[in-house]
């Protein structure tokens, strides 16, 4: 007979996506009761694990044990066939690999730890979370070099099944190897003690808006003090076609106005 029982606690957000034919009040408010929507799972997040001694007090846990057993029998039968695709239709996705799209967004950042230059490639979903991630680091062996593309390929596996980026910020954080240091060629970032240390730095600024991992300010703060409402929503729409990570940078001084440019799209005439 088991001794102990141990309770997890998550947290599951995921969407729900409906196809319909036409938008009325009715429609939307039977959207709940309907079974045919297709479920995603968009985070996975472990909260808490608690751990029970049986033996103190057998009885009172099997009370409550069965009596949470027969409240969870008797909604699972007022409500059994919805139930039952919603928990078929996690369980698939939680294992499922979301891939990339095949034309995403994302952006290149180049810089230097002492004497060695580190390009971090980034690729997007198209809501603009990341999925994908490559290193390439110059001078350096054809070892250290498979090793970093494959460790870069890893990440990006453990992304596109559904582990939160944050997990990976928290584990490569303040690693500590050679090359170390100053750090030249990113507006964010003056110094790290690895090259790991940097390039999750960079993601959990771009992606996760950790500004704590930061060594300057950021930009995007004043802009939206000094911004009017044109402007911001002007910023929106760059934000929705443009990288997320690339738009956190001095984008005023990347874009070009073409607002004053008129295009001759009539084709010569024989």
């Amino acid at each position: 007979m088991a001794k102990y029982i141990v309770e997890t606690y998550y947290t599951c957000t995921f969407k729900v996506k409906h196809y319909l034919d036409d938008i009325s009040n009715k429609q939307l408010d039977s959207l709940d009761k309907r079974e045919d929507g297709e479920f995603e799972i968009l985070n996975v997040k472990f909260d808490k694990r608690n751990t029970k001694n049986l033996e103190k007090n057998v009885n009172n846990v099997e009370i409550k044990y069965n009596e949470s057993h027969e409240n969870l029998n008797k909604t699972n039968k007022s409500n059994q066939p919805k139930n039952v695709v919603l928990n078929n239709t996690l369980k698939e996705n939680i294992t499922k690999r979301f891939g990339m799209p095949d034309r995403r967004k994302g952006y290149i950042q180049k810089a230097t730890i002492g004497d060695h230059k580190v390009y971090l490639h980034t690729g997007e979903y198209e809501d603009g979370k990341i999925g994908e991630i490559f290193i390439d680091t110059s001078k350096e062996g054809e070892l250290v070099k498979a090793l970093m593309n494959n460790f870069a390929i890893a990440i990006s596996l453990g992304l596109q099944y559904g582990v939160p980026l944050d997990e990976f910020v928290s584990a490569f954080i303040g690693t500590k190897f050679e090359p170390s240091g100053k750090v030249q060629g990113n507006d964010r970032i003056l110094s790290a003690s690895s090259i790991l240390d940097y390039i999750f730095r960079e993601l959990a600024i771009s992606y996760l808006n950790r500004e704590d991992l930061a060594h300057t300010p950021s930009i995007a703060k004043d802009d939206a003090e000094q911004n009017s409402d044109e402007d911001n929503q002007f910023i929106k729409l760059v934000k929705d076609i443009t990288s997320k990570g690339f738009v956190r940078n001095n984008y005023k001084e990347k874009l070009i106005d073409l607002s004053d440019i008129k295009l001759n799209l009539k084709g010569k005439g024989k």
